[in-house]
């Protein structure tokens, strides 16, 4: 059998990455292999989610007060495992989960870092087979190591993630995660059920031709939202456009897209709720600095994402995220009175 060694592993991309700094103790890099870990075996459930009873309401609510599918308790479920069981996390948050769970041993209370994630963004598509995806981050912490983690460890502003990432789960599965030092993508290779670098060093194109937004909530977005969306679908001396919409309901889709091929992904806030639907958290920080790491930009409409200091765990946002020329076409629309 031939062996491409051309072709690096997401363990072996971690372990080199480690070489290129002596002193990094390696549990970074230990955390991301846990979350691939466990992201295989989301992703083992997902591919056989129309065979066994896993699909459909769980019979119960988030936190959110959206109701929880079945996959949505099973991911939530094998994060939380991975992660209490590995060395390298003092804790975690959850959008299925009221509040942080802190792992209080003596392993993870000496460990440098905390987890946010939405264990499966998209949920809704579940039953109708449409990409959904899990999205996470990672933040040091800044309480005292050696004593349990804090709400202070989690509440942090997106500026101070030190890697973020999402897993799709589609045609192929895909891990993409951003550190301070560039955005890699790794494919998972069901021959050998290892993610294998397929996407070294992604950089989101500078424009695009894609938009993707709701257009059902159109007449309750504001009126500089509503002047950037109908310019999209017209020749535009400002924007280039028309644009193609390309609105999938499922934000992992839809954001990984438009970094592949440049777009822009709009979810404002509407009259009902102004503050949107998006937790910044779980769903806004970690896109935002991935996208920001690949040259695009991500802001709430007013400023930039990774600037917002959060006050709540499951605290929403107006989220714009997408191709830098973009995003500044966008922001003259937000700028006009």
């Amino acid at each position: 059998m031939h062996i491409n060694r051309r072709i690096q592993t997401l363990d072996e991309f971690t372990i080199q990455q480690l070489r290129d700094f002596p002193h990094a103790t390696g549990e970074l890099s230990g955390l991301l292999r846990d979350i691939g870990l466990a992201s295989k075996r989301v992703n083992v459930e997902v591919n056989k989610a129309g065979l066994v009873d896993i699909l459909g309401d769980a019979g119960s609510t988030n936190i959110q007060g959206e109701e929880v599918k079945k996959l949505d308790v099973y991911a939530n479920n094998q994060l939380v495992g991975v992660l209490k069981h590995g060395i390298s996390c003092a804790g975690i948050g959850s959008e299925e989960l009221d509040d942080i769970l802190v792992f209080d041993d003596e392993v993870s209370t000496n460990s440098k870092y905390v987890c946010l994630f939405d264990p499966l963004d998209g949920s809704t598509n579940i039953d109708v087979n449409v990409s959904i995806g899990t999205i996470f981050s990672v933040y040091r912490r800044v309480s005292e190591l050696g004593k349990p983690a804090t709400r202070e460890d989690f509440l942090q502003a997106g500026n101070r993630q030190v890697a973020a990432g999402y897993i799709i789960y589609g045609s192929s599965t895909m891990l993409v995660y951003a550190t301070r030092r560039g955005v890699n993508g790794f494919t998972l290779d069901p021959s050998i059920g290892e993610y294998s670098l397929s996407h070294p060093d992604i950089k989101c194109p500078p424009s695009g031709k894609m938009y993707s937004v709701n257009h059902g909530n159109f007449f309750q977005y504001d009126e500089p939202v509503k002047r950037y969306i109908t310019a999209c679908q017209k020749k535009d001396k400002t924007t280039g456009g028309p644009y193609t919409q390309r609105y999938i309901g499922s934000m992992v889709a839809d954001v990984h897209r438009n970094l592949i091929k440049g777009g822009i992904f709009m979810y404002p806030g509407t009259k009902d709720r102004p503050m949107g639907k998006l937790r910044l958290l779980y769903e806004c920080n970690p896109f935002a600095f991935i996208v920001e790491r690949a040259g695009g930009v991500a802001t709430n409409g007013k400023i930039p994402i990774l600037d917002i200091k959060p006050t709540e765990l499951h605290e929403r946002t107006p989220f714009f995220i997408g191709s830098k020329l973009m995003m500044d076409e966008l922001e003259g629309y937000l700028k006009e009175v």
